[in-house]
């Protein structure tokens, strides 16, 4: 799914598009254990209590496609009959209203699903009548080509609110506030099935993930049984091992900087797509080679990505491999962050036989806060001289 579909499905958690035929839930203490469950027609809670779950399902669609939104398929073992596919199948198709298949799902989550603290599973089944669109683009509503029929699972932590005090209006004082069990923003949802190219397709899964650093590993694989794609993380990283393996010699200041400002460049220009720019092999060759990569290394290159933890096949997604807010220079001693493009401003030199990092000032410079006059070009010059005649004197 990429960014303009999740935004679709989003709209049909709001009043005015509301899809949701039913909604059940299952409230997990910290011990496992079952607490509360709910099990009923979406429309049949109350105005504000169901105006309150909107939110949880469109944050559960919210965030960068490839990173927090992971799109994710099942291998040919888990649509066999008695694979995860065809469970979850069945679970969409009862349209939330056996008892017997909720129950075995709550389980199954609670079994592979290791919080260590109280949290909601929610249950939605929707069924959405997909319009048509015109060739400008535009919806046309009375003209739908068929319903997508799905169910959304989220899984939202429960913390007990702050202590505090607060005006009670009826005794007219302030008074100890009572602490209560709130339901927190979603850490891991997943959509099934997935909505592509405005299509139903069983053979895949919209999954997210508020941290797309710590994928919960056993819940996948034992509650979805999707093949988990590298993380964010583990795409940067293995991105730079590369980079650093191949370039060798050449992996020097300028050529980093040089890739930094071609995978902006990428992300900038391509950032109103709907689907993030995806780098695979020979795109990564690619910009190697024209990056100051040998011969040689390049020979090398195609042996050390078949060793990649994710198979030969690997692709990155070139948002998680460059941080475009910021381009980065770390030292044991020294952090410097510069505005992606600003890159030029800063230059590597060699001053006095050491090599420094030199970057380019304007006229306004602040040092903690304070406003500072930069060192003239006359007055640098002259300190310069008086350095090299105190060196003089000295010999």
């Amino acid at each position: 799914m990429n960014k303009k579909e999740c935004n679709e499905i989003k709209k049909l958690f709001t009043p005015a598009g509301c899809a949701i035929g039913r909604i059940c839930g299952c409230y997990v203490d910290a011990e496992k254990n079952k607490r509360t469950e709910l099990k009923e027609a979406f429309l049949s809670l109350p105005e504000e209590e169901a105006f309150k779950y909107f939110p949880i399902f469109r944050n559960a669609l919210s965030g960068t496609v490839g990173k927090n939104l992971i799109n994710m398929e099942f291998p040919l073992h888990a649509e066999k009959e008695g694979g995860t596919q065809e469970f979850l199948l069945k679970l969409r198709d009862s349209q939330l209203k056996d008892n017997t298949l909720i129950e075995e799902f709550y389980d199954r989550i609670i079994e592979n699903f290791d919080y260590g603290e109280n949290y909601y599973i929610i249950l939605i089944h929707c069924a959405y009548d997909i319009p048509a669109k015109a060739t400008d683009g535009s919806e046309m509503f009375d003209a739908s080509d068929y319903v997508y029929e799905f169910i959304q699972c989220t899984i939202c932590p429960v913390k007990l609110s702050k202590a505090g005090l607060f005006y009670n209006s009826v005794a007219n004082a302030i008074k100890n506030r009572t602490r209560d069990w709130l339901v927190g923003a979603p850490v891991h949802s997943f959509l099934f099935p997935a909505f592509n190219d405005r299509n139903t397709d069983i053979h895949s899964l919209l999954f997210y993930s508020k941290n797309p650093d710590q994928l919960p590993e056993t819940l996948i694989d034992e509650v979805l049984g999707c093949v988990i794609p590298m993380s964010a993380k583990s795409q940067k990283e293995t991105f730079q091992a590369i980079v650093e393996e191949t370039l060798g010699e050449n992996c020097d200041f300028e050529t980093v900087k040089s890739i930094h400002e071609n995978l902006s460049e990428l992300v900038e220009e391509t950032k109103d797509e709907p689907n993030p720019p995806v780098l695979d092999k020979m795109q990564v060759k690619k910009l190697l080679e024209n990056n100051g990569a040998t011969p040689e290394k390049l020979e090398e290159f195609d042996a050390r990505y078949a060793e990649v933890e994710a198979g030969p096949d690997t692709s990155f997604v070139a948002s998680n491999v460059v941080n475009t807010k910021n381009f980065e220079i770390k030292t044991p001693d020294v952090v410097i962050k510069v505005a992606p493009d600003k890159t030029h401003l800063v230059e590597n030199r060699m001053i006095d036989g050491r090599p420094c990092i030199v970057i380019t000032i304007s006229e306004h410079v602040e040092i903690n806060g304070i406003s500072v006059r930069p060192i003239a070009a006359s007055a640098l010059a002259s300190g310069e001289e008086n350095d090299a005649g105190k060196r003089a004197n000295r010999i």
